[in-house]
């Protein structure tokens, strides 16, 4: 569930990666790994997160034999302290009624209690 930061349950995840170790230079498929997203998803975040300038991006150097060169990531200093802040806050509790109520109305809809 996503936090009062505005920041989805994937971002957090992404962003809770690159704090983990803010000023080494990450690629994509690392992240990957580490948050389980898959491409469809983390690409679009980093690219959220770049335009907002909470991330730093640029390509890898040189020419790596055998495999194109990669997109590298890393926090940018303002990416970091929202990383933080937004890691920092407690995730929200569901209302204890909600979960009831939820099972009240399956039960109603079966014919269950009526």
């Amino acid at each position: 569930m996503a936090r009062s930061t505005g920041f989805s349950a994937q971002t957090l995840r992404v962003l809770a990666s690159l704090e983990s170790d803010p000023v080494t230079w990450r690629h994509g498929y690392l992240l990957a790994g580490e948050t389980g997203l898959r491409s469809g998803t983390l690409y679009p975040i980093l690219i959220r997160l770049a335009e907002r300038g909470l991330v730093e991006a640029c390509w890898e150097d040189g020419q790596p034999a055998g495999r194109p060169r990669r997109h590298l990531y890393r926090l940018s200093s303002e990416g970091l302290a929202a990383a933080r802040a937004a890691l920092a806050e407690p995730a929200p509790l569901k209302h204890p009624h909600a979960a009831a109520a939820g099972r009240a109305g399956r039960r109603r809809m079966a014919g269950e209690g009526a």
